[in-house]
């Protein structure tokens, strides 16, 4: 048998499959396009980072906390809107130039999750208050591109809400306050208080007025039942009085309707609708489902006027609810744009669980403007409940 051995230099029809190496232009392309699809893959089904930009969830969470935020705790969302550029949310990075179109709108699915939202859980979600008629003239985003908050959930869909001067009742048992919850108190003395006593006691939100007639000095501040108790004992302070609205005392309170006077610290009852509920309509229960039926149970031709809501222009007296709802409130009771103001949070805009802070830096202050300093270590992979 005669074999004809021979190398792939010397046979022309190999020569042309040999592949010519990769510059360094192209591999660092591939890289990063690999680098991009693998993070936007982790970002929409595992774990998404945040951070926190205001005080409503203080002390709990500081505004300079990172967040991770567990996706598959509740199961992650599918994309409704599709188009839109890699690793942003509203904008590209640093520009006010939108990150999306959405000439493609899809369906949106939620992926199962090992488990659904709980009493007390401290949650992710799009602001549900973005949508057209908003009287404060929020921009209008799809759903999934809506504002980001995070609150603590104090009610879940079938639960029967209640707040009684701050306690808050769930079915009818009281629920525990945070740990680490702050709440105002009206506090005053007998000169101006150095701003390092709040500091030293990390009291962080202070706010100075004066009373008129009176040479004592008067503060509302939003603060920590232990801060407080420690303030008390400062020989210059007069009086430390807790504020608590009573009914009728708070502005634009939910639902914003003379029927209810309810305020921040007085608020209910109200049940909090689950999927397959069905309510009968009147003066007082169309005031507080109003919203969620025209807006986001995906009813395109509903409306409520003359006190009666129409859906494709038929008047309907019983509604059946076609998801779950959640009633969410900030740790900061008085300091916090919360279920209180804005009303329910359906469950297509929940994004995921807090569930670790990996990064914690204060705020710069005229005294400390050095990154070094302000890093709180003691934060740093601290778990979140």
């Amino acid at each position: 048998m005669n074999l004809n051995v021979f190398n792939k230099k010397d046979n022309p029809s190999e020569a042309h499959k040999v592949e010519k190496k990769k510059g360094v232009v192209r591999e660092w392309a591939d890289a990063i396009v690999f680098a991009v699809i693998a993070a936007t893959i982790i970002r929409w089904l595992l774990l998404e980072a945040f951070t926190i930009p205001t005080p409503s969830m203080e002390k709990s969470l500081l505004v300079g906390d990172f967040l991770f935020v567990s996706k598959i705790h509740y199961g992650a969302r599918t994309p409704k809107t599709p188009l839109q550029v890699p690793l942003t949310h509203q904008k590209v990075w640093g520009t006010e130039i939108p990150s999306y179109v959405d000439w493609i709108q899809l369906p949106q699915f939620r992926l199962p999750g090992f488990s659904s939202v709980d009493n007390n859980d401290v949650v992710v979600f799009n602001y549900p208050n973005e949508y057209p008629g908003n009287p404060r003239g929020e921009a209008q985003y799809p759903v999934d591109l809506r504002t980001n908050y995070i609150k603590r959930c104090i009610g879940i869909p079938g639960d029967s809400l209640k707040i009684v001067n701050k306690v808050v009742y769930v079915n009818g048992e009281e629920l525990p306050f945070p740990e680490h919850m702050e709440t105002s108190y009206s506090v005053e003395s007998n000169d101006v208080i150095n701003q390092r006593v709040f500091e030293k006691l990390d009291i962080t939100d202070v706010r100075q007025g004066s009373r008129a007639g009176s040479a004592r000095v008067l503060y509302n501040v939003h603060a920590e039942q232990e801060k407080i108790d420690k303030l008390k004992s400062y020989d210059f302070i007069k009086s430390v009085d807790e504020i608590v609205y009573e009914e009728g005392q708070s502005a634009g309170v939910f639902p914003n309707d003379r029927n209810f006077d309810w305020s921040l610290d007085n608020f209910g009852s109200v049940y909090i609708p689950q999927e397959g509920d069905k309510i009968k309509l009147d003066s007082i229960s169309l005031p507080l489902y109003e919203k969620i039926i025209t807006i986001h149970e995906g009813n395109e031709n509903a409306r409520v006027e003359d006190g009666k809501l129409y859906i494709d222009d038929n008047a309907v007296s019983e509604y059946t609810f076609k998801q779950n709802y959640y009633f969410m409130m900030g740790d900061n009771r008085h300091n916090s744009q919360d279920s209180r103001i804005w009303g329910f949070v359906p469950e297509d805009h929940i994004l995921g669980k807090a569930l670790l802070i990996w990064w914690s830096v204060a705020p710069p202050t005229a005294e400390n403007n050095n990154i070094f300093s302000r890093v709180r270590w003691s934060r740093i992979f601290k778990l979140i409940d």
